[in-house]
């Protein structure tokens, strides 16, 4: 690679991994709000290390993953499902204990992670251009930022617990984009980014109106 086609890289993997890292950022600080301090930075970094190392692992499997009929799609309705159970931590945080809301933080966390992680290694991939040293750089530079971002994040949310539902809207809308960028479900259904979205916050809804219900009904 030339000097200026290398800067470019470099430059486009810092804005890549600013806005792809920030979605598992918004995830990590949602899941882990309600942890205590020393929980909550265990999550935190078990949750870092688990993206990086899911990035690294698609890093390899790239080109097969990128066969896998519906792959994406299935993660955008994982994340429908995440921003539910992340926005209706209220009424479940109530009935479990600390120990089992670290291991269901760190469940979600891994299941967003990986969803979240395909698009931003095929995003980093094809920025780098084969240059195995900026893929690595971006691979490293995804940590500070998902550590970082995802702890400020999360004080954020306990100083003001409505930008719950902006952080919910943040993971449907990611997952909106997952599945409008799925080539089988696009060949298919050529439906508007914004459709999907609609459809992802239809699907929260109902999601956290069954949670609701099934709290409701355990409440003796």
């Amino acid at each position: 690679m030339t000097a200026e086609a290398t800067l470019l890289g470099l430059f486009s993997i810092v804005l890549i991994d600013l806005v792809l890292s920030g979605d598992n950022a918004v995830v990590i600080g949602m899941a882990v709000r309600d942890l205590p301090g020393r929980l909550r930075r265990r999550a935190i970094l078990m949750g870092t290390l688990g993206a990086i190392g899911l990035r690294v692992t698609f890093t390899i499997l790239a080109a097969l993953l990128l066969s896998v009929p519906f792959l994406r799609a299935l993660g955008g309705v994982a994340l429908f499902w995440i921003a539910a159970k992340l926005l209706g931590g209220e009424e479940e945080e109530a009935r479990v204990g600390s120990a089992a809301s670290f291991w269901q933080a760190v469940t979600l966390i891994i299941v967003a992670d990986f969803t979240l992680s395909l698009d931003n290694v095929l995003a980093v991939a094809g920025a780098a251009g084969g240059h195995l040293g900026l893929l690595v750089f971006g691979l490293m530079l995804s940590i500070p930022i998902l550590m970082l971002g995802s702890a400020a994040i999360a004080q954020l949310l306990n100083r003001w617990p409505w930008l719950s539902l902006l952080g919910s809207l943040v993971i449907v809308w990611a997952g909106a984009q997952l599945i409008s960028h799925d080539p089988r479900v696009h060949a298919w259904l050529a439906w508007p980014l914004w459709a999907w979205f609609a459809l992802g916050l239809a699907t929260m809804a109902a999601l956290r109106g069954l949670n609701r219900w099934q709290a409701r009904r355990t409440v003796p």
